[in-house]
């Protein structure tokens, strides 16, 4: 079928990632999907999904997808799905520097540098869509999430200028903002939580405690949660429709927090948000 439209979909591993590459692949599409870890490319290359190694913080990486994607195509990518990210969570307080650096090179610097590897050919072509999956935590903070918060408000700025500056040539820039998905999202931030904050020793110990328990499932899970199947059928919007959003937001609890910013006063919205989590 060499019609099938192309894409490249990242962060592949489990969640929404590896359910939008499958959905896509079964949709008729031809993904190219990405993951960290080697058994993850063998699971999904068993089920005829071309897989690929790549990490946002090792540009090399990058380089080697963009290069093999546009040999493979032909030339041909229609559309990226940027989604691979972890959550780095802790007070601002106790992130050392090199937390923030190694938040905003994953979820912010490395999709930057394959968005820019893959606009030309888009341009080329005259058509492209290019899809970033957001965070409602992109639009409304939250406490203990600042360096994760900071990079999803970051990667809004820079798509929907993206978006303004890319008006005319055919391609599209959206924005998926997401609310609690199932998913490994939360597990898998436990390593750079142990890594990153002096749990014991922080003012915040008892928080800490009390949000490690609910990380690790021994409490009870976020209201409102969705699987990645909602993700997906925005995604299939923004991919397909002749006038794609800027913004997709999705689950009731980010609706309603999006809502919320709009409506009330500044001082009371943030008041109010403060006594979440």
């Amino acid at each position: 079928m060499p019609d099938r439209p192309t894409i490249i979909v990242t962060g592949c591993s489990s969640g929404i990632g590896a359910y939008c590459a499958r959905a896509l692949k079964a949709d008729g599409w031809r993904v190219f999907a990405t993951v960290r870890r080697p058994e993850d490319q063998t699971e999904l290359e068993a089920e005829g999904i071309e897989t690929f190694i790549m990490d946002y913080t090792m540009p090399e990486t990058i380089v080697a997808l963009a290069e093999t994607v546009m040999a493979r195509s032909g030339g041909r990518i229609d559309a990226l799905f940027n989604n691979g990210a972890y959550g780095q969570a802790g007070a601002v307080e106790d992130l050392p520097a090199e937390a923030l650096r190694l938040q905003l090179e994953t979820n912010v610097v490395g999709w930057h540098e394959l968005t820019r590897r893959v606009i030309p050919a888009m341009r080329a072509r005259g058509h492209g869509r290019i899809v970033q999956c957001s965070s409602i935590l992109g639009i409304v903070p939250y406490r203990w999430r600042g360096a994760y918060n900071a990079s999803k408000f970051a990667i809004e700025g820079l798509s929907l200028t993206l978006r303004m500056e890319l008006a005319g040539s055919g391609v599209h820039v959206s924005l998926i903002e997401p609310g609690p998905i199932a998913s490994k999202f939360t597990a898998n931030a436990i390593p750079y939580i142990e890594r990153f904050i002096d749990l014991k020793n922080s003012v915040h110990r008892a928080e800490y405690e009390r949000q490690m328990r609910r990380l690790r499932g021994e409490s009870k899970p976020a209201a409102g949660k969705l699987g990645p199947d909602a993700v997906y059928a925005v995604l299939k919007h923004a991919l397909t429709s002749r006038r794609p959003r800027p913004h997709y937001i999705v689950t009731r609890p980010a609706k309603q927090g999006a809502l919320l910013k709009k409506l009330l006063p500044a001082v009371l919205f943030y008041r109010i948000i403060g006594r979440l989590g």
